[in-house]
């Protein structure tokens, strides 16, 4: 993919969290202009941490332009009207009651705009559930995930939103292929994407998985562990109480852990068919061989013998990796005088945007935008004074001041 496919194209996100925010983020970074339609409370990642921008903010909304209306408003809906024909590409992520009650549905920008593409990122797509709101956790507890990530027992949504962004990505493929198709019509061109049938696809190996066992025992029969039930798989604690992962899927693996250990391959414990019987035992003999070596002797050692493994890192650890500081992995910017590194697409693009822009101030470039689609000074004066339009406060602080620490 090159900056060719999205040059000269504009997407209109109406978005709020995660899912929208996060494909128009990947958009933004293949070449197309993001222009993001905030209400005047402005997306809520704007209000996360001490009154101001979250992480989630600042990584997928830098570059995009903030144009804040309220929709519910006249000046808001006749200017929503002049700029649906002026862009490529509605993505939005609204309820299906508020995208209705605010014209944000395709057939109304279709009107507008007859070769818009318009993608819907939603709770559930069509079915007895589809006017339902879910989030990531509910996508996460209805499709599974949940049910096998429990903390003390309790099932417990990952940390990461994963949902919401798998979601964005199938939005982002879908918006290609609608693009890349020149007779697409309204069929490819109105794209719907639930939470929940993102969650169902992502995990179809899993349901296979259930399925095949039915058919072989007559039960689902679930893995003992969540390391693909291989003994010998996960993390385990060096002797200088860091974590090192590690693979071990076959029984050249094991061999070659143990030769790269420096020790004897046990024929008791050859076979995985040994090992699984023997769990406990195995377990006990990685943890044992772990802990006796501090962790860069023995990751020299996997590493000479080209055994895959890695340590477990720590969030604020890991952009100081080599690899992640190689090349043009990482954007920098300055937001509100913090510097921020911040990762780019895992693939290489030939995109022009400017990778160090920061994320807009709620509202930035409200006025700008009014004056192309031809709002005279005065109308937009009228729309700021209702509250239907809003720009930025000068000097005005984004994060509540920290707390002196006490004497």
């Amino acid at each position: 993919m090159n900056r060719s496919i999205l040059a000269g194209k504009t997407v209109l996100e109406i978005g709020s969290m995660l899912a929208a925010p996060f494909a128009a983020h990947i958009l933004a970074q293949m070449g197309a202009e993001v222009i993001k339609l905030e209400p005047p409370i402005g997306d809520p990642t704007r209000s996360l941490v001490r009154g101001g921008p979250s992480g989630t903010y600042i990584a997928y909304s830098r570059g995009k332009r903030s144009l804040c209306l309220d929709l519910a408003s006249e000046p808001g809906q006749e200017a929503f009207r002049r700029l649906v024909p002026k862009v490529d590409i509605i993505l939005h992520n609204l309820a299906p009651g508020s995208a209705r009650r605010l014209g944000v549905s395709y057939e109304e920008c279709a009107k507008l705009n007859p070769d818009i593409v318009f993608c819907h990122i939603r709770g559930y797509n069509d079915g007895p559930q589809a006017e339902d709101l879910a989030s990531n956790p509910i996508a996460e507890a209805a499709t599974g995930v949940m049910h096998e990530h429990r903390i003390d027992g309790r099932p417990t949504r990952l940390g990461p939103s994963y949902h919401d962004q798998f979601a964005g990505c199938y939005a982002v493929i879908g918006i290609l292929g609608a693009l890349l198709d020149p007779r697409a019509g309204p069929e490819q061109r109105k794209i719907e994407v639930g939470l929940y049938e993102a969650g169902l696809h992502v995990a179809a190996r899993d349901f296979a998985g259930i399925q095949l066992k039915m058919h072989l025992t007559g039960r689902p029969d679930p893995e003992p562990s969540g390391e693909f039930s291989m003994p010998g798989y996960g993390a385990y604690q060096t002797a200088d109480d860091r974590w090192i992962y590690l693979v071990m899927l076959t029984d050249r693996h094991w061999s070659d852990f143990w030769a790269a250990m420096g020790e004897p391959v046990d024929p008791a414990l050859a076979t995985l068919r040994q090992r699984k019987k023997e769990r406990e035992r195995v377990e006990a003999m990685m943890r044992a061989a772990v802990e006796r070596w501090p962790y860069d002797r023995i990751a020299a050692r996997l590493a000479a013998a080209r055994f895959g493994f890695t340590e477990v890192l720590a969030m604020d650890r890991v952009l100081a990796a080599p690899q992640a500081r190689h090349g043009n992995k990482l954007a920098k910017l300055q937001f509100q005088d913090f510097a921020f590194d911040l990762p780019e697409l895992p693939f290489q693009t030939e995109s022009e945007v400017a990778p160090d822009l920061p994320p807009p101030l709620l509202g930035e470039h409200t006025l700008a935008i009014l004056d192309t689609l031809g709002f005279s000074d005065g109308e937009c004066r009228a729309a700021i004074e209702s509250g239907a339009a809003k720009v930025p406060t000068p000097g005005a602080p984004v994060w509540a001041p920290s707390r002196a620490p006490a004497a």
